[in-house]
């Protein structure tokens, strides 16, 4: 295979993952992580302002791997919404550029973590 065909297929894969970007719906918003706790735990900052004590339910605990600095969907909790809350998705490098750029990430722009 030529380079010019892998850097293509490259390009291809990244706006394949720009195109289908996930963003949060409802009660879910977007969150920095903060501190990792231990036992699947951290505390996330959330756009909304709160800080949160977060987990990784058990279903994505092997497959979602979460460091400190990395943004994601975070669904508060219905009973102590305020306080805790889920972790549903983490996005990738290129997805929080993507999301700089759109303008989603207003809040976290001063943080130079990126």
């Amino acid at each position: 295979m030529s380079l010019k065909k892998q850097k293509l297929e490259e390009q291809q894969k990244i706006q394949e993952e720009i195109q289908r970007i996930k963003l949060p719906k409802g009660k879910q918003c977007l969150g920095m992580v903060q501190q990792r706790v231990g036992g699947s735990r951290m505390i996330v900052k959330c756009l909304d302002g709160r800080t949160r004590n977060c987990r990784i339910p058990g279903r994505m605990k092997r497959r979602l791997w979460v460091r400190e600095g990395d943004i994601v969907i975070v669904e508060p909790w219905e009973l102590c919404g305020e306080e805790k809350g889920d972790i549903l998705f983490k996005y990738r490098p290129t997805q929080v550029a993507w999301l700089k750029q759109r303008g989603h990430l207003k809040a976290f722009e001063d943080l130079e973590e990126f």
